[in-house]
């Protein structure tokens, strides 16, 4: 484990302040999030991952998974990445665009998720997402996220 890199952690039963503690609880702050089950497995400046278990209630009418379940984990995690690397300047960042391209079709499965910085710059970060079918290594959706560095108000 880097500097740059945070494992999240479920238990801190010994009392010790978490890595993550700055960055908030998204499920406990977001029930739109809570709803789209996204896991974090690592957390980071340089890298987040996780995992979802996709399934019937994240479908379409026409029994797939709905593309904005992806365009969300991609906000979600590059909005978490980038913010994650600005904390210790007193800032977050927001998304200011996100494309995300549908690959394959999903009707339920683990799909594994991974956000790396593309460009981290003073004003702006440029982040790129990749989501991939744990069964077969394929992937089902690519997004890019621009983001922009602003100042915490606390």
């Amino acid at each position: 484990m880097t500097e740059d890199t945070m494992t999240v952690q479920e238990d801190n039963s010994a009392g010790e302040a978490s890595p993550t503690a700055a960055l908030p609880d998204l499920t406990a702050t977001s029930a739109f999030l809570a709803a789209v089950g996204l896991v974090l497995e690592e957390v980071g400046g340089t890298k987040v991952a996780g995992h979802v278990e996709l399934g019937l209630e994240h479908h379409t009418p026409w029994g797939v998974v709905h593309g904005g379940v992806y365009a969300t984990i991609a906000e979600t995690v590059a909005s978490i990445g980038a913010s994650a690397a600005v904390l210790d300047q007193g800032q977050f960042a927001v998304g200011v665009n996100n494309s995300t391209d549908f690959l394959r079709s999903v009707r339920s499965g683990r799909v594994d998720v991974i956000a790396t910085p593309v460009f981290q710059g003073r004003v702006q970060q440029l982040w790129q997402v990749t989501m991939r079918r744990s069964e077969d290594g394929k992937d089902v959706a690519r997004g890019t996220m621009r983001l922009q560095n602003l100042a915490l108000n606390r």
